[in-house]
Parts: C-alpha cells; structure tokens; sequence
C-alpha cells in the first residue's frame, strides 16, 4: 500500500536520510523515533506530499486516503467545531457544501434534481446522516464537552483547538492516518483514550511521532527507527526495539574488536619476524591478509543524551509545605476550594487531572505568582525552590545569549561550571551564543534545566517538563529525578515518566482532590484507567471536596 524507492532527502546542506526502501503494510501501528532534527516531520510531509523527495519516490494506491492532524488551526476559527471536524472528510465536506448551495437556490429544475440526488448517494456512502454523532463521540472522547461543540472554535484555548484538529484527522477513518506528537496537548485521560481509540477502532497504516514511551510501547507494532542517515524498520513495540538496538549495536563492536584482534596478533607476527629468511614468506602472506581484513564500520549515532544531576546544596526542614487551605476562582468558575495537604521532604508528588481543572493553577499560587481566594499555606525551612515552567517564555523573555542569561542569574557558581553544563547538556560552543528568544522547544527546555542544576535547591517545582523534549532527554530528566535527594512536585501528562518518578499522587478532579499515597502504577491498580468516572468522581474516597 505504501512503499519508499531509494528515497533521498536533503534539507539545505544536512542530509536526513539517503536511498530508503521500505514497504509499509496494511494495519501496521509505526512508531517513528529518531533524535529531533533527524526528519521525522519531513517524513510525513513526504508522505503527504507537502514536500518533494530530493531523490527516489513514495508509491501509494491513488485512491488513498490521508489523513493528518493539521497544526494549522487558525483558518478555522471563524468555523464551527462540529463543522471543522466533519471536514476531516473531504467527499463528505464538498457534498453537504454543495447540497446547501443548491437548496438555496430560487429556480430548482430537473438539472438541479439530478444533482441532488448524486450528493444524496456521496453523503448517504460517506455516512453523511450520522456525521455529526460520529464526530460528537470523537470529540467527547479527546475531552471536548458537548455543550460546545456547536460554538465557534476561536472559543477554545491553543491546546483544546489542537484536540479538534486531531478529531478531524480521525474522523475520515483515513487509510493512512499521520499523527505528529499528537498527545503534546493531551492530558493523561485523554492519552489513554486516545490510545485505546486507535487499537480498537482504526485499522488503516498508523505512522506516530511521539515521545511518551507508554503510548509507544502499547500502541506500536513496529518501530521506524531514523539514525544514522538511514530509515530502519523494527518488529514489536518501543522496548524491544531498544533491545534490538542494543544487540546489534553491541554485536558489531563484537566483531569489531575481534577483527581488530587479529589484525594485531598478524602485526605482531609480521614485525617479529618480517626481517628473518625462514619466516620471511609467513610475514608476507599475514601483510596480505591485513589488507584484505575489512573493519566493520563504526557508525555514529545521532542520538544524544544529555546529563543531568540535581545536587542539593542544603536540605530543607522535614515539613517542607503546609496547605491548611488553598481555594481559586475565575469569576463564576471555581477551579479549586478548600484543598488541605501537607508535604515531607523528599517526597515525589505528582500532580495529574484533566486540563484546565487547575494543576498549573494550584502551582502558581503555591508559588505565590496568582493569588486565590483561600492562600493559607507556608513553606518549610530552610526553602529552596527552583520552578520550571510549562510556557518556557515566562522565564526565557530577555534579548541575550543562552551564556549571558545565565550569567546574569544570581547564581552562587563560576563561569568554568556554568560551561561545563551547557556541555553536559548538549550545547556546543556555537549555541552558547545564541539568542534565547531564537530557541527551540526542546533548547529552551534545556537552558531552563541547565538554570535549575546550577541552583542546587532542595524543592524542585516542575509543570509539565517533557514537552518538545525527545526520548532520550526525557530518559535522562527521569534518571536524574529518581536520583534526586530533595522534595519534587510534578505536573505532567507523560504516563512513563510519572511511573517512573512519583511515589505520591494528587489527583485533581471537579469534586476536589484525591491524595494516594503511593505511585501511579499503584493507583491504577486500585482504580484502573478510567478512574476518573463519574461514580469515581462522586465517592466518598476524594479526601478535599468543595465547599
């Protein structure tokens, strides 16, 4: 169905990746992974033909649908939400646009009969007559409430827009479906919705791009691997493809190192007795040999994993936070009244909950950057927080280089350790001296990280940290943090990532807040996926209610 033919293709001077040939079958489930910069997007766009190969082709059946989740929501603010969803299917769309240019008009002859009865045939086998509860049921599912499905979509927030845009692309039930990053926006609900959606309900060729190792690893059944120049096709989900990896990558240093070997014993025999008659011809046959011995060639991956350690410089007091009650409005819309906890030193809290019910909120006010109506809280002693933000602009605002930004923080290290960071976290000598404003996603996350293991503080405050971060970044945050000896207080939508980090979870809901004592592996145990449920909601288990 789908198939790249010695594809090559170069972006400016930078080679992505040079004579591919796959073959992509039917109902395959491809990861594509490969470190940013290496052409995942540019695949996908080549697939889309929104760009041309520099060499080679990709064949598909004419008659192929494609679907992609269009990043571009701003042609359709002016539309619908229920309208830009049903466009996902473009025979669908055209019809039902034309059968309404042609009810309008005054003179309705036997021309315009004929007409609207070959639109009834498109609309009637496109399923036209349940178009609107099909996308009602997508859009509820990626959390968009029906009470707004028939506003404007300029009345729904960035991230909620990028949900209506990922509906339309699984509206059509495209044979090929293109999912770029597509649960970035998504908490961790509406993942596993996501998630269960496509396992269950679309059988096309799903090619993903993300970086959240649970979605990986329960939704692939290949890997397409983008490393060395080169595009490699795995069997399995994401965990056995880093096992694969590792056994090829580990069996040609193998070989290589034994070839190597023996060429060294030959040498050995050569320089011992090249010089004497009665070995002189032994010596010459083992020259020979050395020159026709080929060394495997050692490939240099494009993968790089930052290093990460957060020391802390002084331990806070063993109370490190006291919420006796906190409470936030906006307007009419309360988002949170009345929550009570307390936080020891070193605990590992994560923060989880759909959007907009208050996560990042609840962080800002503990911070003290918004101010609620209950803010009865106190820190500890001895204090140190340092906060990372979701919206790296917030700190990220100045017209200076990465260097001279962090120069500038009243920071208590020497210019030696400020670079050797940078270094450790993946900046060369070239990005030290670039703009921060110029920066991107994943850049910028990484000054922000460079900033905050330069403070050495004993509370880490993170909010959504592995946004726009590739895998191996994300693995080596994960690392440090299960290192770390100080108090976390997570929000993040990364399944994986919390798993691996959290030994307490706050769990915000419409009703108040649910604290569990123990990780999230643990909490799904206890209350499976759909925890969230309205009958979940109403227990008496959730320990703050409302007021």
């Amino acid at each position: 169905m789908l198939s790249l033919q010695k594809l090559t293709m170069l972006m400016g001077s930078k080679l992505l990746f040079h004579e591919i040939d796959l073959l992509i079958n039917k109902s395959g489930r491809y990861g594509v992974v490969g470190a940013n910069g290496t052409g995942k997007s540019t695949l996908f766009k080549l697939i889309a033909n929104e760009l041309q190969p520099t060499d080679g082709q990709i064949r598909k059946t004419k008659e192929l649908k494609i679907g992609w989740l269009n990043q571009d929501h701003f042609k359709f603010d002016d539309e619908l939400i229920i309208n830009v969803v049903i466009r996902g299917n473009v025979a669908l769309w055209s019809a039902l646009t034309a059968k309404k240019e042609l009810l309008q008009q005054k003179d309705f002859d036997e021309q315009a009969a004929n007409e609207l009865a070959e639109l009834e045939e498109v609309i009637q086998h496109e399923n036209g007559y349940t178009a609107e509860s099909n996308a009602e049921d997508i859009l509820v599912g990626l959390g968009v409430k029906l009470d707004c499905h028939y506003d404007q979509l300029s009345s729904l927030s960035g991230g909620y827009k990028m949900r209506v845009l990922l509906a339309q692309s699984l509206f059509n039930n495209p044979d090929i479906l293109l999912l770029d990053e597509p649960t970035n926006h998504l908490d961790i609900m509406t993942t596993q919705w996501l998630e269960n959606y496509l396992i269950k309900n679309y059988n096309g060729i799903l090619l993903f791009i993300s970086h959240d190792r649970d979605f990986l690893n329960n939704l692939s059944t290949h890997i397409l691997d983008l490393d060395y120049g080169d595009i490699r096709l795995y069997h399995g989900n994401y965990n056995k493809f880093c096992e694969k990896k590792q056994e090829i990558v580990e069996q040609k240093d193998k070989e290589r190192s034994s070839s190597m070997k023996k060429i060294q014993d030959m040498q050995k025999f050569v320089d011992r007795f090249k010089a004497k008659a009665s070995k002189a011809r032994q010596a010459q046959s083992r020259m020979k040999m050395i020159d026709k011995i080929q060394l495997p060639e050692k490939e240099v991956s494009s993968r790089n994993k930052p290093y990460m350690n957060f020391n802390v410089l002084k331990q806070s007091g063993k109370n490190t936070l006291t919420v006796n009650s906190v409470s936030k409005s906006y307007g009419s819309r309360e988002l949170y009244s009345n929550l009570k906890f307390n936080i020891r030193r070193g605990e590992k809290i994560a923060i989880i909950g759909h959007n907009g019910i208050g996560k990042s909120t609840l962080i800002k006010q503990l911070l003290n950057f918004v101010e609620g109506e209950d803010n009865d809280f106190i820190w500890g002693s001895d204090a140190k927080i340092s906060y990372f933000s979701q919206d790296h602009h917030e700190q990220l605002k100045d017209n200076t280089t990465v260097y001279q930004w962090l120069r500038n923080l009243p920071l208590k290290v020497d210019d030696s350790e400020i670079r050797k960071t940078l270094g450790r976290m993946l900046f060369t000598k070239e990005q030290v001296n670039k703009n921060i404003l110029s920066l991107s996603g994943g850049e910028a996350a990484r000054v922000l990280l460079v900033r905050i293991i330069l403070e050495k503080s004993n509370i880490l405050i993170f909010d959504e940290p592995t946004n726009h971060m590739d895998l191996e970044a994300i693995e080596s945050l994960q690392e440090a943090l299960v290192s770390y000896q100080g108090t976390l207080l997570l929000v993040s939508h990364n399944r994986y990532f919390v798993s691996n980090v959290a030994d307490r979870i706050f769990v915000m809901t419409e009703y108040g807040m649910k604290d569990h004592l123990g990780g999230y592996n643990d909490f799904i145990s206890q209350y499976g996926e759909d925890y969230l449920c309205g009958k979940w909601l109403k227990s008496s288990e959730i320990s703050s209610s409302r007021s």
